[in-house]
């Protein structure tokens, strides 16, 4: 491996060995604790040691890992323009040695207007590399990765895809500085989790790494490559760091928490309609009873007379 890396991500590795022996508990036999990299404090972690960085950043930008010199993080919190600008704040943001800079981000929740936020967060990162006065010539590509561990996209099979700004017409990449990629890694065919099938993708390699859940799991994937191999050793590093894994199982129960809520939420939500139904199907009913028209029951109840029709009609089934 030395003689693959330069001197800083040496020197990075070397300290990473050592730790104070307060801040690590030793993995025995009977635990087999291992981090999910879904979880974004695992990923975060993953994404500090710079040789995974450069891995991945490699097959971000379908690079071979040699050609990318050097990796630095920088701060997550964007720059805002004026007091009251929505603040975006990044999970893991790297700028290349030839400037250019990619945010990696690692979602496990699904909400809506998540292609706006998106969009939000690359333009943010685009604009702000320029100071006032600054010519445009400086500007470098930005790219936006977008890690789900939920479908975006149901309505193909796709779990991975890059986006550009297209003319509509020819379908030519109007300018490629602005990227958008999207990995959906629940939708990772089963041959390709499994390594049964081999794509030759490396950013595939990396899914597969991300949706891991087992030891055995990524043991099998560290024999990929020495920077799969350094994935898993800061994998178990992390799991076996105790303020880590404290951090770690706080963010797993706030998602658990979160999951709590909104399923209770759709459910009372649920109760509510069912109860609004039945009291709107009572009142149309007993409006049509009194030999009302139709029209006059759905002014009264505030719903389409269609909506009326089709409550009568439920009677008649």
């Amino acid at each position: 491996m030395k003689n693959r890396i330069n001197a800083s991500e040496e020197m990075w590795l070397e300290e990473a060995s050592v730790r104070p022996p307060s801040s690590v508990t030793e993995v025995s036999g009977q635990d087999d604790f291992i981090m999910h990299p879904t979880n974004d404090v695992c990923f975060a972690g993953l994404m500090e040691n710079p040789v995974v960085r450069k891995g991945f950043c490699a097959a971000v930008m379908r690079v071979k890992p040699e050609e990318i010199e050097e990796t630095r993080l920088l701060p997550t919190h964007l720059r805002r323009e004026y007091a009251d600008d929505k603040l975006g704040i990044l999970d893991m943001r790297v700028c290349l040695k030839s400037g250019q800079q990619i945010n990696m981000e690692m979602q496990v929740k699904k909400f809506d207007f998540w292609n706006e936020r998106t969009l939000f967060y690359l333009s943010k990162m685009f604009a702000e590399q320029l100071r006032k006065g600054e010519s445009y010539e400086k500007l470098k590509k930005c790219v936006q990765v977008s890690i789900l561990d939920f479908i975006l996209y149901p309505e193909d099979k796709r779990s991975y895809r890059t986006v550009h700004f297209r003319d509509d017409e020819d379908g030519r990449i109007y300018n490629d500085k602005m990227e958008l990629q999207i990995l959906e890694l629940k939708k990772l065919p089963e041959e390709l989790r499994t390594g049964e099938h081999q794509t030759g993708e490396d950013i595939v390699k990396w899914m597969r790494f991300f949706n891991g859940k087992s030891r055995k799991e990524f043991e099998d994937m560290a024999q990929a490559d020495m920077y799969m191999g350094e994935a898993y050793e800061a994998l178990k590093r992390l799991s076996a760091d105790e303020k880590k894994r404290l951090e770690y199982e706080a963010r797993e129960k706030a998602l658990r928490d979160y999951n709590c809520q909104i399923n209770c939420a759709e459910k009372r939500g649920r109760e509510e309609g069912r109860r609004e139904g039945l009291r709107l199907a009572a009142s149309v009913f007993g409006l049509h009873g009194q030999g009302i028209s139709d029209t006059e029951i759905a002014r009264q109840c505030k719903v389409s007379e269609e909506e009326v029709r089709e409550i009568l009609n439920m009677q008649m089934r």
